[in-house]
């Protein structure tokens, strides 16, 4: 009788357990994945034979590096600012109404933080953002207006410190979703911000590089 007592209770703890993750997970996991139209133009960032010009720094020391490890060839834009609260850099094209976005980005060093995120609809310093932080077993998308607020969340495994991830986001209307290393997380909708640019973006004390970005998006809305 105790033998089967205590695996009633092992059992009942486990569907307990699993309740606070599942419904979420599996909202997830069954969505329908949000598509861009095929026509749309394509813009891609590897920086190997452009640097940043056309590029708008709004905070934080970005530069273009000779990386060892470089996933597209041998330069990444790096991040190297540690007193920010945020840093931003937004990419040339746009704005865009709808958008898929992807990049690789390697947190390389953070006590604070140690993060790396896609910017999506900025405009006028306002913009949503979907990030990854090697610190925290999370996955995140927030809003900026004068202060970011969270939107949705989901756990996930920290990334690696020292090895490259993918983070990718499609964002068509009010529907948002977002993707780490190929697995989609997060589906939400918010009709805060309609349309702007595509940008990159870090917390705090994080050292980050970032390669691959790839834009796909209809431009309109500016």
């Amino acid at each position: 009788m105790n033998v089967t007592r205590r695996g009633m209770f092992k059992t009942t703890v486990a569907v307990l357990a699993a309740g606070a993750w599942w419904p979420r997970f599996r909202l997830a996991a069954a969505a329908e994945e949000l598509k861009v139209p095929d026509s749309v133009s394509t813009d891609k960032f590897d920086f190997e034979a452009k640097g940043l010009e056309g590029w708008t720094t709004v905070d934080g020391q970005w530069a273009v590096e000779e990386m060892a490890d470089a996933p597209s060839g041998k330069k990444v834009l790096v991040q190297r600012a540690t007193k920010n609260t945020f840093n931003v850099i937004v990419a040339p094209p746009g704005p865009y109404t709808v958008v898929d976005v992807s990049m690789k980005f390697k947190p390389i060093s953070g006590q604070e933080d140690a993060s790396g995120g896609i910017v999506f609809r900025f405009a006028d310093g306002k913009y949503y953002v979907v990030r990854a932080n090697a610190l925290e077993d999370n996955f995140r998308l927030y809003y900026y207006d004068r202060g970011r607020r969270q939107l949705a969340t989901a756990s996930v495994k920290a990334p690696a410190l020292g090895q490259w991830h993918t983070v990718r986001v499609v964002a068509v209307g009010d529907h948002m979703q977002a993707w780490l290393n190929g697995k989609l997380y997060l589906d939400h909708r918010d009709s805060r911000f309609k349309a702007g640019r595509v940008g990159l973006w870090t917390k705090a004390d994080s050292i980050t590089a970032f390669d691959g970005l790839t834009i796909r998006g209809v431009k309109g809305g500016g």
